[in-house]
């Protein structure tokens, strides 16, 4: 195992002026030439933040991580207009970050909307996209589960302490991640709030949530059959949470027929979208990744 270095944060300007963030973790001296970089894209409400385990645990394989915010969330500027939250938008500002980086080709972890994301890059960019992790994501999303999402994103009570951020998150979603230790989920709130001025907010936009003013009960969710396929012909680590309700088991298995080379992971004990917290899973995404060029 080479020794780590402590990520970097990577600040550039978005063509309409906003300010955009990346966490990028060096490869070890000696090993960055010999290895494609990873490039991690985060869930709808998620940050760079959520890839810290597992971009360690690639660094120490010899591996540059470049760990993106999109606009509104973590340390990248809100939009003043929330319809620019939207994936055209986004699609540019990862442009822009992998050209400010220099990464031209990369392996790809992409959770939830990052891996809607992934697909979206490989069909319109050929050749970018070497290998692809997608975190419990499909090109047919589950409508239950927008609904549910849609029910919480952006909507937050006063929370005074970050303890009781705990306790709310463990309340809320300890059914569908019964597999997630105390420990994990103290980590994974303080990857979720941030403590402010006495108060508890939320790492990223509240306008995020008008992502989904379109998600209704009587409107079915596009599906990207065609965005996928552009990913057939490249390795794929496929990853499930057992208790998901976005990735059901019918289309996790619909995955893997259309796309040969793609390996398959069941996260027991959680839902949407499992942690990436857990030894199990960053090890079975390590493994995956040191297969790549």
């Amino acid at each position: 195992m080479a020794s780590s270095q402590e990520p970097i944060s990577r600040f550039i300007r978005a063509v309409d002026g906003l300010r955009l963030h990346a966490l990028d973790y060096p490869a070890p001296p000696g090993d960055g030439a010999r290895a494609l970089p990873v490039v991690c894209l985060p869930g709808l409400a998620r940050s760079a933040d959520d890839f810290d385990c597992v971009a360690r645990a690639l660094q120490a394989d010899g591996r540059r991580i470049l760990a993106l915010d999109y606009r509104g969330r973590g340390r990248s500027d809100w939009d003043p207009d929330w319809r620019r939250y939207d994936f055209d938008v986004e699609q540019g500002d990862i442009a822009a970050q992998l050209a400010d980086a220099g990464v031209a080709q990369a392996v790809f972890i992409g959770t939830s909307r990052g891996g809607l994301h992934t697909m979206r890059i490989a069909a319109r960019r050929p050749g970018v996209v070497r290998a692809a992790v997608l975190n419990d994501i499909g090109p047919k999303i589950e409508h239950a589960g927008l609904l549910r999402i849609k029910r919480y994103v952006g909507r937050l009570p006063p929370i005074p302490t970050m303890r009781e951020a705990i306790a709310l998150m463990r309340m809320t979603a300890g059914v569908d991640f019964s597999g997630v230790s105390a420990q994990e989920w103290d980590a994974y709130a303080r990857l979720t709030f941030i403590e402010k001025d006495g108060k508890v907010e939320l790492r990223y936009d509240p306008e995020l949530s008008h992502t989904l003013d379109s998600v209704e009960p009587d409107v079915a969710p596009e599906e990207h059959w065609d965005d996928f396929a552009a990913l057939s012909d490249v390795p794929i680590l496929a990853i499930r949470g057992a208790n998901s309700d976005i990735l059901s088991p019918e289309v996790f298995d619909e995955m893997a027929r259309r796309a040969p080379r793609l390996e398959q992971v069941l996260v027991e004990g959680q839902g949407h979208a499992p942690l990436l917290l857990d030894e199990p899973t960053i090890s079975r995404i390590a493994d995956f990744v040191r297969k790549c060029p």
